[in-house]
Formats: structure tokens, sequence, C-alpha cells
């Protein structure tokens, strides 16, 4: 589908500046970060000191490498405030991670912060097609999740009209989706396969609405994924990169012209790739995990923040920053069967590649005596109701197979009737279910 070219007048104009403009700007600004959380963060000062490092021992962006990795962990031990570098009076907004494997992880924002974010925001929305006067439809969660906010204060920057929806209450997105007929929707990409059924249900056919864009984020999603919502829905799906610990959504964005992996806004963040086990850092190109070290953060300064994505950095293409490829899983996420390293996304690529089924499916992981047993239960397409059962063990066959060829594992596979596996309607997609005992 024909989208429109940004003028370069639109374009911040570092989205344009050389390779030199962007390492100088970087180098100032991780001089200043790194000094700033020394100054003013006991667990920075202490974890710097037991490396024998000091700020002053950076002298080019080479040089990170010799400072600490912040881990998760690290914001949970220093629960609530332990990691600000301002007095909590300067904190005007806070936002925490749901705690389901502990304590929450916290974070803060100074009023600049706030306007940082917002910018970022905005300019990762009009990358993916937004303008000023768009009507852009919210359907990420609001509140202590950082989603919802982010993207609605984002929008407003840009001069959007936002209609604050949150999730859930699927048939109010598709009524005001009728009704108020937004351009652009902002959303995880398995709640908007939930939006799109819920259409088709109501007889509305989702090609035909008034959406354009869907700018899609909050959980890794395939470029088989992509394809399914732009030809049910008609629309160009990018993709939104944030995480709360580093800002929330709008650390990196991708463009609707190349559609080439999110561009990561390295003058507010520089990334790194590393092996995931030894800590080394690796040549772009190479697929670790990715770390974030902020660059202009004043109440949480993050120092080479450990994100557990996997993927790679690219180079340039349509901003002057270098780019994300697609998350091809976490190495949290990461299943191990039978010494076989799985990601539910590599499922959801052979699951999609069926036209008889549906986006929808899940993973179970059992253990039978000293061996993980692993299951999919994926679903049929809507008006595949009358599928017999030898129809659906021939598709369950194929299933099986592509897993054991391309993943390279055995397993079971049912494939159910439409609309039976659980659908989440305000949040991330639960695709994984271990049943194996801790």
């Amino acid at each position: 589908m024909p989208v429109k070219q940004p003028r370069p007048d639109e374009l911040d104009a570092i989205e344009t500046a050389s390779r030199d403009e962007i390492t100088a700007l970087q180098l100032a600004r991780l001089k200043a970060t790194l000094h700033h959380a020394y100054a003013n963060v006991p667990h920075y000062r202490k974890a710097f000191d037991a490396k024998r490092v000091h700020p002053d021992d950076l002298k080019q962006l080479a040089d990170l490498a010799k400072f600490p990795f912040t881990v998760k962990k690290d914001l949970r031990d220093n629960y609530p405030f332990g990691l600000f570098a301002v007095p909590r009076e300067q904190v005007v907004r806070l936002h925490a991670s749901s705690g389901t494997t502990g304590k929450p992880t916290v974070v803060g924002y100074t009023r600049r912060d706030i306007d940082t974010w917002a910018d970022l925001v905005a300019r990762s929305i009009r990358a993916g097609g937004g303008r000023q006067g768009d009507i852009i439809q919210v359907a990420y969660g609001y509140g202590l999740f950082t989603g919802g906010l982010g993207a609605h204060y984002g929008a407003e920057r840009l001069g959007c009209t936002v209609i604050p929806m949150s999730g859930g209450q699927t048939e109010k997105q598709v009524q005001l989706i009728q009704d108020f007929k937004p351009s652009i929707i902002m959303v995880t990409p398995s709640y908007m396969q939930v939006i799109i059924e819920e259409m088709v249900r109501q007889k509305i056919d989702p090609r035909e609405t008034s959406l354009k864009v869907g700018i899609f984020g909050a959980e890794p999603w395939t470029e088989a994924m992509r394809r399914e919502l732009e030809t049910k829905a008609a629309i160009d799906a990018v993709d939104i990169y944030g995480l709360s610990e580093v800002m929330g959504p709008g650390v990196a964005s991708e463009c609707i012209e190349s559609k080439d992996g999110p561009v990561v806004w390295e003058d507010h963040f520089l990334p790194e790739i590393i092996d995931p086990d030894t800590g080394e850092v690796l040549p772009d190109g190479s697929e670790g995990e990715l770390v974030f070290t902020s660059l202009t953060k004043e109440a949480l300064p993050m120092i080479r923040y450990r994100t557990r994505d996997l993927t790679r950095l690219l180079p340039p293409s349509a901003r002057a920053f270098r780019r994300m490829g697609k998350i091809v899983g976490r190495s949290d996420d990461m299943l191990i069967i039978r010494g076989v390293n799985v990601f539910p996304t590599q499922i959801e690529e052979i699951v999609l590649a069926h036209a008889q089924l549906s986006g929808q499916y899940q993973v179970q992981v059992s253990r039978d005596g000293l061996m993980d047993e692993i299951e999919v239960h994926c679903e049929l397409q809507p008006g595949f109701d009358g599928t017999n059962s030898q129809e659906r063990q021939a598709i369950a066959m194929w299933v099986q197979q592509r897993v054991k060829k391309l993943v390279g594992i055995s397993t079971r596979v049912s494939v159910l009737a439409p609309d039976s596996i659980e659908r989440t309607l305000t949040g991330k997609a639960r695709r994984v279910i271990d049943k194996r005992p801790k």
C-alpha cells in the first residue's frame, strides 16, 4: 500500500545528521550521564568503585564496556526509590511493573524527562506515518504500565487527536473505530488480532475501516504477524519498541517508508549488543542481548541496562541512526526443551504460515519423569468451524512436522475451534504456560 513520505523539514535535524555529529553528541551526553549517576546514586557509585572505574575514564564511546551492567534485580533491590538520581520531590510521575515475579520495578520521571519522552514518542508516531491532526486510538493499558500514557502524551505532542481508550472492552474499541474514525491505532499486536476478530463477529470488514496505520509494540512479534495484520486490516503495521526501565514506548520505532526494523533514537539512548553468557560486546550485525544506556534521563539514569531482548544492530536506512532487527525472543523467555533453545516467536511463524489457522496459539510445557514435553495449541480461523476431525488431524500433523524440521523438537499439536484459546484483553498475550516443577 502506498505510504506518505516525510518531508525533510518534518524531521528533527539530528535524524539526518552525520555519524560524526551523532557520535560527538553521544559522547558528551554519556560523560554527563555517568557523572550524574556516580554523584547522585549510591548503587552506581558502589558498582563503579567495585569495578575500579570512574566517569573520568570514559574517553571514547567504546570505553563504556569498562562500566558495570544494570539488571532488573538492581531496581528491585533498591525498591522503591533507591536508584533515583534527583530528590524525590523533583519526580513528577511514577510508573511500575506488575511485580508478578517479585517486587515491582519502579521508574520515575522529572518534568524534563516527561517532555523528552513525549518528544520521542511524537517522533516515533511521525516515523510511523502519523501527522498533526490525525486521530489516534490508544489501546495500550493506562495506569502504572507505561504504554498508555507514553503513547498518549506523544500523540498529543505531535498535535494529534487522542482517543484514550486503554485496553479491554473490545466491543467498545470497535464501536469507537466505527464512530470516531481514527486513522491510527496504538496497541499490542496480539490485542489487534482480538479487535479484528470482534469486527468479523460484528460482520464489519476490517479492511474497510478508517484505520490506515497500526503502531504495535509491548511484545515480540514476527514478520508473519505483520503480514497477517496488514492483510486482514488493510493497514501499514509498524513496530515501536521500548521498556519501562529505559523510558517506556518510543526508545526505538520503525519508519513507515522502509519497515525494516525500529530505528533507535541514538541521541537519547546508546545501544550495545552483548554475548548474553559472557557479557562481551559484539560487533554490529551480530545477534545477542540488547543493552541500553540512557543519555538524557534525569530521575532514573540507566547505565548498561540488560534488556534480555535478543536482536541485532543494523546500519541506518531511513534515518541517520542505527536500527534494531526484529526481537527474536527474550533470553529469560527462551525455553530449553530436550537441549534445544525454543522461542515462542518460532512457533508463531509456523502457525501463521497455515491458511486455516488464526494467529492465536499457546505453548504448554510439562515434564513426564525426566523428559520435557511440549504441546502446541492453535485454533482455526473463523469460518472453518466445520472442519472435521480428520482435517484437523492433517493440520496438526503439518504443524508438527514444520516444528520438527524448523525448530528441531517433537511436539504434540492440538487444533481447536475458533475462539478456544484465551484472549488477553488488557496487555501482552500469554503465549507460554510452563507446567514444569520449579
